[in-house]
C-alpha cells in the first residue's frame, strides 16, 4: 500500500533526528544522508498501520543500516589513503543535532568522533543512542537485540574508551575565537616556541587528505614536531597556492562545537582545521583536507552568506 500523505509527513518529522543519530554513528555527512533515505525505503515499504511507535521503529531501521555500513566501513578504512579523520561540520549545520547537555556537545565533538573509531559498532550504537539522545537502555536494547543488562554493560566500556587520555572542556564561542586567534598568531609568527607553549607536551596533529591532498600518513606527535609542521603549514609558498588554486582567506569559528580554523578559495572550503582544547592547552588539531568530505561546509558556507573579511590569506 502506498504511503499517504500523513505518512511521509511523519517521517518527514523525524528525519533531523534520523540525521543527527546517523552523522555520530557513521562520522559523514553524506553516509548519514544516505542511511536516512534507505530508511525512507524501508518505511515505505513497511505496513505502517501495523507500526504502534513509528519514532521507535525508524530509530531501530536506521541504527541497523548504520551498524551494517560501520562493518564494512572498517574493512574500507583499512584501505584508506592515509590517516582517516570523520567529516567536519560547521557551526549552525542541522545534522549536528541536539547541543543542550554536555554529554550531547561531546558526542558531536570532532575529537570525540575521531575516538569513536575505537569502538565496536555496538559501542557505537549504545554510546550515540544513551549519550546523545537520552534513549532508557530498555529501548536500546529493543533496538539492538540485546538485554538491558548487556546494554549498560557496553555502554560503561564505550565511556571509558572514550575517556582515556581525555579532559572535558567546555568552552563558549568568544573563547573559541581567541584561542583561534592565539593559535594563528604563533602559527604565523615563523617560529616554533610560541606555538609550542600553546600546546600540551603530547599534543599530536592529524591530517586527512584521502589521497586527494597530500596529507602525512603518520600524526606528528609532541609539541615540538606538531609546532615545526604547523609553522612550515603557514609559511607562504608556490606550491601550495599552485594546490589550491591560489591564496585562500583564513577564517575563525567553530565545527562540532569546537575551535576551528576554516580555509576558503572562491566560496569553497578547502580546509577545516579542529582544534582539541583541554587546561593544559592545545592536545590536538586534526586537519581535514579531503574535498570529498568538505562539499557540505561548502555549502553550509554559502548558505551562511557574509562572514566577513578572513584574518588573512593563506601561503
Amino acid at each position: 500500500m502506498p504511503l499517504t500523505v500523513n505518512d511521509v509527513a511523519r517521517f518527514e518529522a523525524s528525519m533531523p533526528r534520523l540525521e543527527a543519530i546517523a552523522y555520530r554513528l557513521l562520522g559523514s555527512a553524506s553516509e548519514a544522508e544516505d542511511a536516512v533515505q534507505d530508511t525512507f525505503l524501508r518505511w515505505q515499504a513497511a505496513d505502517v498501520d501495523r507500526i504502534e511507535v513509528p519514532e521507535a521503529w525508524l530509530t531501530k531501521a536506521l541504527t541497523n543500516l548504520c551498524l551494517n555500513q560501520l562493518t564494512s566501513a572498517r574493512a574500507r578504512r583499512e584501505m584508506y589513503v592515509g590517516q582517516w579523520l570523520p567529516e567536519p561540520l560547521l557551526a549552525g549545520d542541522p545534522m549536528l543535532g541536539p547541543a543542550d547537555t554536555a554529554e550531547q556537545r561531546e558526542s558531536v565533538s570532532y575529537a570525540v568522533l575521531a575516538l569513536m573509531e575505537r569502538l565496536s559498532p555496538n559501542e557505537r550504537a549504545v554510546y550515540v543512542l544513551r549519550e546523545a539522545f537520552g534513549y532508557p537502555h530498555r529501548e536500546i536494547a529493543g533496538i539492538l537485540d540485546l538485554t538491558e543488562a548487556a546494554c549498560q554493560q557496553i555502554l560503561h566500556r564505550a565511556k571509558k574508551h572514550v575517556a582515556e587520555g581525555r579532559t572535558r572542556t567546555e568552552i563558549d564561542e568568544a573563547t573559541a575565537r581567541r584561542i583561534v586567534g592565539e593559535f594563528l598568531a604563533a602559527a604565523t609568527s615563523g617560529r616554533t616556541e610560541p606555538l609550542v607553549r600553546l600546546l600540551t607536551e603530547d599534543a599530536v596533529s592529524i591530517g586527512d587528505g584521502g589521497g586527494k591532498v597530500p596529507a602525512r600518513a603518520k600524526a606528528f606527535e609532541g609539541a615540538l614536531a606538531v609546532a615545526t609542521f604547523m609553522r612550515g603549514l603557514f609559511k607562504p609558498g608556490k606550491a601550495k597556492r599552485a594546490l589550491v588554486g591560489g591564496s585562500p582567506g583564513v577564517y575563525a569559528t567553530t565545527a562540532n562545537g569546537a575551535p576551528a580554523i576554516v580555509a576558503v578559495f572562491e566560496g569553497r572550503v578547502v580546509g577545516i582545521m579542529c582544534l582539541e582544547i583541554t587546561p593544559e592547552g592545545i592536545a590536538a588539531i586534526l586537519n581535514q583536507v579531503n574535498p570529498d568530505k568538505l562539499e557540505r561546509a561548502t555549502q553550509q558556507w554559502a548558505a551562511v552568506g557574509d562572514h566577513g573579511e578572513p584574518l588573512f590569506n593563506a601561503f
